[in-house]
């Protein structure tokens, strides 16, 4: 009877460690989705908060060419999937350069929100003036405070920061390729951006250049 009684409760302990490690695996399992969706939510609520302020732009008076806007934005669209893709096939890609840590996702996830809330904020500073392809707005205003007096394309060097976050938190090749690509697509559409506003302010724009530099803050002049 005794031998009976002991089988049970050996049998009662055997299913509790079972339900624990069940209960155990599905919160970290809920824990890993929930981490997953991070940084597509903070990507998602960026691009909503873009898509709304875009609807306050000041009328363009001079637009770049289709031509010319595919040159930067085909290597931004390859690069940001190369981030946002679940998985990619090549070993090109997909090998793994950094840890596969908590600390290696944290380090992302804070590198994203930083490069994003830099965006919003530079956004906000520039107001109608903006535009996401190279133009010259109607009475488009040069303007120098918050974050373009540190650099003078902030929202490039916001995005390429984030984009850099989003890299790391993968941990994989990919991410490298993805800011050389973005890094390439900033490149030339900052150059030609360039060229338009020397033609449109002149010497100020020539002063706020010697002054502040492209994308990397107190970089020497």
């Amino acid at each position: 009877m005794r031998a009976a009684s002991n089988a049970m409760t050996c049998k009662q302990l055997h299913y509790r460690n079972i339900d624990a490690r069940t209960a155990a695996d599905g919160e970290l399992m809920n824990g890993q989705f929930l981490m997953s969706k991070l940084i597509f939510g903070m990507w998602f609520a960026w691009g909503l908060y873009w898509a709304v302020s875009a609807r306050d732009a000041k009328r363009s008076v001079r637009r770049e060419a289709l031509a010319s806007r595919a040159t930067h934005l085909v290597p931004l669209i390859v690069g940001a999937l190369l981030v946002a893709l679940p998985h990619v096939p090549s070993a090109l890609f997909a090998t793994r350069i950094l840890p596969a840590t908590i600390a290696t996702y944290w380090i992302g996830v804070a590198t994203v929100f930083v490069g994003l809330a830099f965006a919003v904020w530079a956004r906000r500073h520039i107001g109608s003036n903006w535009s996401g392809t190279v133009t010259v707005k109607e009475d488009h205003a040069l303007v120098r405070t918050g974050p373009y007096g540190l650099v003078r394309h902030p929202i490039y060097t916001a995005l390429l920061l984030a984009i850099l976050g989003s890299g790391v938190a993968r941990g994989e090749l990919r991410g490298v390729w993805a800011f050389a690509l973005c890094t390439i697509s900033f490149a030339v559409k900052l150059r030609l951006e360039e060229h338009w506003m020397r033609q449109a302010f002149g010497e100020e724009y020539a002063r706020y250049s010697a002054e502040v530099p492209a994308l990397i803050p107190l970089w020497p002049r």
